[in-house]
């Protein structure tokens, strides 16, 4: 990679509020890794975090309390306790949020088996935490109770001073589904509330500090878009000179047929998928043009001056904006045009590849004062709300991208790139040494096996110690082997789309996978002792009553067969960009709007005349979801988690357990498939027994030891074998390559199904 000469553009980056208490949001992190690779100076900034911790602080909650009391709100009965409670809550706000951020966790104890925490709503409903963490879970317990204390004060905040606030959110309602930009105009032109102020006073402390040209933000959900917007407002206060700029998620998915000219009285450009490219085309013109770009570039010599003359709509100005949208050499860019109408430009560079992207840079993001927060009692979901996790992909897109409720037609899944393993492992360890964190969240769509498997050799062969999880398809290339492999280099978690449950619906899904296969691939993650999450989805177009409650036994007998540990029920939502929703009735549903507006368009009204009355079903799937994933009433009738009346299923009683017991294929069978082991290098001796002279093979492991005893002829083969794959983990011997070396008048196929051989693979012999 040819490095830029050093920019003079000074560039601050920031994750607006607000998307996760535990972790960075990787974006900025991405963005920065790369863009520094090419010479850019870059500071980043979790405004996010930052408004939580200088809301959630004696000072802060001394602010809402003042606030409150000054103010005409109507208050609930329940507020009403807190406000009376306000000396117990700036008495225990700091040491609760140290102990979320893991710099005081003897707190646990107090908090655990002491009146130390004031208690409102949230604390009404406390689960049993005894049988929800076990006796040992101390810390865990005190974290779980610690959340609900904090989602007190949010309830509090939300009913008075600052009702558009969520953990996970900010004014998301506003740009929900907002086909015209109306209502966050009006929100944006109205007085900040407290919660506002406070973010602008730490956007004020950053331009201060950084003093910089360029602002860029990324918008990965709805939530993040309200205050995003009222930042970049305040900059153009503080600096109208200062370029605005936002990408991610939201307007990837969003905002790809914007026409509302009043979006750019705040943001100057908006770009699209994949930011590493538009952003370097963006700034390398945002720099020229105000250094020495009509010089440097004589194909634009023409055109600028003009432009940058015009102040007003004019002819000219008209006339100028043609050239430039013909000229600009941006890439996936919205921008206004000096008629103030909305351009898209997007010329033809090529996007940058995956393997270029370069490592994520999380220096200056607070990495010490992240929230661990239990919120809910889902295993999962605690994985994505607990720890510090770096978060990394490994590859670009969905390999499959067939699936009809996802968004297949864009980039972010449609464009599918690897980058070589020993690439990925040089990311991790660069990460490791900057953070001093060695958890990785692998945020693919959907992570391919292939990948993971070469992902995971590479870790074992260069001894880098991680733990991992990660999305996955419930696809048969995932054979318990590589299930262990993947659990050998640090796999602790995978989810998947197990979605329906249904095999009519996953083949109009073209899921491309069954219930059986599920079952069978969620069984070796299970056995390697990795948690399975599914996801799991209803109301999927022509699904009847008799598929919900079918897909419901499905997923009873998964838990309690207890190859699936964690999963969640959401509802279907047609989106634009889907197979669902560019031909609806190849689904048989009826689209009902909304009508394109000139703001953001994704998310379709939809009629689904031949399914059921699936909004009905929601309540008692998440119910019936809650109790299996603890193991409570798995013999009840499926009708008991429903107040209306439901049919019986039709699925076999034991459908899961038939799947598990089908036989697999012969090791014999398997020819052309690789050894690996993952133990250690084995003794070897010879010992005089009653049948003659034998070989020992001692195998010295982690948690025992243990022998294998064959007869003299095998004993060097075997040690050569198994040492040759200890010393080398990049050694690529197939089946059908080991037993020719077999030694001569020994039969291999009596070999690979006797109790030596099985003995080796229970310990750690795979063939992948």
């Amino acid at each position: 990679m040819v490095v830029a000469a050093v920019s003079t553009l000074r560039i601050l980056l920031i994750t607006p509020p607000l998307t996760q208490l535990n972790t960075p949001y990787p974006a900025t992190a991405y963005i920065k890794g790369f863009l520094r690779g090419r010479g850019y100076a870059i500071t980043q900034a979790d405004l996010g975090l930052e408004l939580v911790l200088k809301l959630f602080s004696a000072e802060g909650l001394t602010r809402v309390f003042a606030e409150i009391e000054a103010g005409d709100f109507s208050l609930s009965d329940n507020t009403r306790r807190m406000l009376r409670l306000r000396d117990s809550y700036l008495r225990t706000i700091g040491p609760v949020i140290r102990f979320l951020q893991n710099k005081d966790t003897t707190l646990s104890s107090r908090i655990c088996h002491s009146r130390f925490l004031p208690e409102a709503s949230r604390f009404d409903n406390v689960a049993d935490l005894e049988s929800a963490f076990g006796t040992m879970g101390l810390t865990d317990q005190a974290r779980h109770l610690a959340t609900l204390y904090l989602e007190d004060l949010g309830d509090l905040i939300k009913e008075t001073v600052g009702p558009q606030f969520g953990f996970s959110r900010y004014a998301e309602k506003l740009a929900m589904s907002a086909t015209t930009f109306d209502g966050l105009h009006e929100a944006l032109q109205a007085t900040p509330n407290l919660l506002d102020r406070m973010l602008l006073e730490l956007l004020d402390e950053r331009m201060d500090q950084v003093q910089p040209d360029v602002v860029g933000f990324t918008v990965p959900f709805p939530g993040n878009l309200y205050g995003a917007l009222r930042l970049a407002g305040r900059v153009k206060e503080i600096n109208p000179g200062t370029k605005t700029l936002m990408g991610g998620g939201y307007p990837n998915t969003e905002l790809r047929q914007l026409r509302e000219p009043r979006f750019f009285d705040y943001i100057d450009y908006l770009t699209l998928d994949d930011g590493e490219g538009p952003w370097l085309r963006l700034l390398e013109y945002l720099e020229q043009e105000r250094g020495s770009y009509a010089s440097a570039q004589p194909a634009y010599a023409a055109v600028l001056p003009e432009v940058l003359a015009a102040t007003q709509y004019s002819p000219s100005a008209v006339a100028a904006d043609v050239q430039l949208a013909a000229a600009l050499p941006l890439q996936r860019t919205f921008l206004r045009n000096h008629a103030g109408e909305v351009e898209y430009i997007n010329q033809p560079f090529a996007d940058i590849p995956h393997p270029e992207v370069g490592t994520p840079d999380y220096s200056d993001l607070p990495l010490t004062e992240y929230l661990s927060v239990i919120e809910v009692l889902n295993p999962m979901h605690r994985l994505w709300s607990d720890g510090r996790w770096n978060k990394l992909t490994v590859a670009h897109g969905c390999y499959w991208k067939r699936c009809s409720f996802c968004d297949v037609t864009l980039d972010y899944i449609s464009r599918y790139e690897t980058a070589p393993s020993t690439l990925l492992v040089d990311r991790i360890e660069q990460i490791i040494a900057q953070t001093g964190q060695t958890g990785f969240h692998f945020v693919d769509e959907a992570a391919p096996p292939l990948a993971l498997r070469d992902l995971a050799i590479e870790l074992l062969q260069r001894r880098v110690s991680i733990t991992w999880w990660g999305n996955i398809r419930f696809e048969k290339t995932f054979t318990p082997d590589l299930c262990r492999l993947l659990a050998a280099s640090g796999c602790i978690a995978v989810s998947g789309g197990l979605e329906v449950a249904s095999d009519r619906l996953l083949g109009l899904m073209e899921k491309g996978v069954t219930i059986a296969q599920v079952a069978r691939v969620t069984d070796g993650f299970t056995q390697a002792g990795i948690m399975v999450h599914a996801y799991l989805m209803y109301g999927f177009p022509t699904e009847t009553a008799q598929e919900t409650v079918d897909s419901l036994e499905v997923v009873r007998q998964l838990f309690g067969a207890g190859i699936v540990q964690s999963g969640y029920w959401h509802r279907f939502s047609m989106t634009a960009h889907s197979p669902v929703g560019k031909n609806p009735a190849k689904y048989q549903v009826v689209a009902v709007g909304p009508e394109p507006g000139p703001f953001a368009w994704n998310d379709l009204w939809h009629e689904d005349p031949t399914g059921a009355n699936h909004e009905k079903f929601g309540p008692g799937l998440a119910k019936a979801l809650y109790n299996y994933m603890h193991g409570v009433a798995l013999d009840e009738p499926l009708s008991f988690w429903f107040d209306f009346k439901t049919p019986r299923t039709t699925v076999a009683r034991h459908l899961i357990q038939q799947a598990l017991q089908e036989p697999g294929k012969a090791d014999i069978a398997k020819q052309h498939q690789r050894l690996f082991w993952l133990g250690n290098s084995p003794e070897l001796r010879y010992e005089e027994g009653r049948k003659g002279r034998r070989a020992i093979l001692t195998f010295f492991e982690q948690a025992e030891d243990f022998e294998v005893n064959v007869p003299v002829v095998l004993g060097p083969w075997l040690h050569q074998l198994l040492t040759r794959l200890t010393e080398d983990y990049n050694t690529k011997l197939t089946l059908k390559e080991v037993a020719s070396s077999f030694p001569a008048g020994q039969a291999f196929e009596q070999f690979v199904v006797s109790p030596t051989w099985q003995l080796l693979r229970e310990k750690g012999l795979l063939l992948l």
